[in-house]
């Protein structure tokens, strides 16, 4: 072999050794972007993403996204006592007299004023609730004649009193509160009714009371579905709630089926708050705005494993910091509990539902609330 082909030979073999450590840099990037990914997965739990606690397991343990204070257990200085205190107008007043004089042994319970007057006295006060009895008010439309024209007409009804004979607003707002702020079942609502009032109120018409409460729901509506066993069988708990009220559901669907056939979100006109899930983008009638805690949860993700420093810091937080789209939703920038994210429907990827496993105890038919 000459020199010149010696040279030609070598020259071949670098360019050759070139374009194998471009291919191998290549790959090398790619396997690193994918094990990166793949560590990020691992990575995710309750705090720092939307996965639900039941997947954490017993080995993990979850940071709360709540920082230290630094003030001491217990009341704070300053704090405001509750003490029961004594009304200035009670409803009842009960004077209790001394029977006789301890000294003299004079009669004191019939004595006249005169003899035996009244020249102190002490309170002290009983809070308790009325006899346990319903106050029935009847409502009369009087047929009343003109002098002059001897025309009957007719007192007209107050809008309490739609029918023949029904429950006040008193009692119907008080079987709500029991069986969606208290989370009561149905039938032991029923039970306290007779007890408490005698009254015997149906099962129906305590789910019609409840999904008429719900036609008045505040403007802002909170919306979340998670994976639950019916029968052996994966099934959904759909929960729509404001601040006063909660409504849940059992369907045997996760996605718009279901929450067309509860029939809250359809002819919902406010702000509705989720977590970005596909679905509920689709009721264009209602405001959409997601959940400031998963954007919370996915910021926790950007610090601790991708090491962006002050991704959950409270100034970076208040300046908009914007980070990468993950689990499908997409970033806002905002510090408000909620805000609008316009833009067409952004889908998520499923989530496991094996791995949820947290489930109401007990099963309600659809449009009826939870019984526990």
């Amino acid at each position: 072999m000459t020199a010149d082909e010696r040279i030609a030979y070598l020259e071949a073999l670098v360019a050759q050794q070139q374009e194998q450590l471009a291919q191998q840099r290549e790959q090398i990037a790619q396997l690193s972007t994918y094990v990166h990914e793949l560590e990020g997965r691992l990575a995710k739990d309750s705090h720092n993403s939307s996965k639900p606690p039941s997947s954490d397991g017993l080995r993990r343990k979850t940071k709360s996204l709540r920082t230290p204070s630094g003030k001491k257990a217990g009341g704070q200085l300053g704090h405001q006592g509750e003490t029961l205190r004594l009304p200035a107008t009670p409803d009842r007043v009960v004077a209790h007299r001394p029977t006789t004089c301890s000294h003299c042994q004079a009669p004191l319970a019939d004595a006249p004023l005169a003899d035996a007057p009244v020249v102190g006295r002490e309170r002290r006060q009983v809070q308790d609730l009325p006899p346990g009895r319903l106050e029935v008010t009847e409502h009369q439309a009087l047929h009343v004649r003109g002098p002059s024209c001897q025309q009957v007409r007719v007192g007209a009804f107050p809008a309490a009193a739609s029918s023949r004979a029904q429950y006040g607003p008193h009692l119907r707002a008080l079987a709500v509160y029991l069986v969606e702020e208290q989370l009561v079942p149905l039938g032991r609502v029923q039970a306290g009714l007779s007890d408490r009032f005698g009254v015997q109120v149906g099962r129906g018409a305590l789910v019609a009371w409840v999904q008429r409460a719900a036609q008045v729901l505040a403007p802002v509506l909170h919306v979340d579905e998670t994976g639950v066993r019916r029968g052996g069988q994966l099934a959904w708990a759909h929960v729509a709630s404001t601040s006063r009220l909660t409504h849940y559901a059992i369907h045997a669907k996760r996605g718009s089926d279901a929450t067309d056939a509860i029939g809250i979100l359809p002819d919902f006109r406010g702000v509705s708050v989720h977590d970005g899930w596909a679905s509920y983008q689709t009721y264009t009638a209602c405001r959409q705005a997601l959940c400031n805690v998963h954007q919370l949860r996915e910021l926790t993700f950007l610090e601790e494993e991708e090491h962006q420093a002050g991704a959950t810091s409270r100034p970076a937080r208040r300046a908009g910091h914007r980070y990468p789209r993950r689990s499908g939703r997409r970033s806002t920038g905002s510090t408000a509990p909620c805000w609008p994210v316009p833009g067409p429907p952004i889908r998520r990827p499923r989530r496991n539902a094996g791995q949820r496993t947290s489930s109401p105890s007990g099963e309600a038919p659809l449009g009826e609330p939870r019984q526990v």
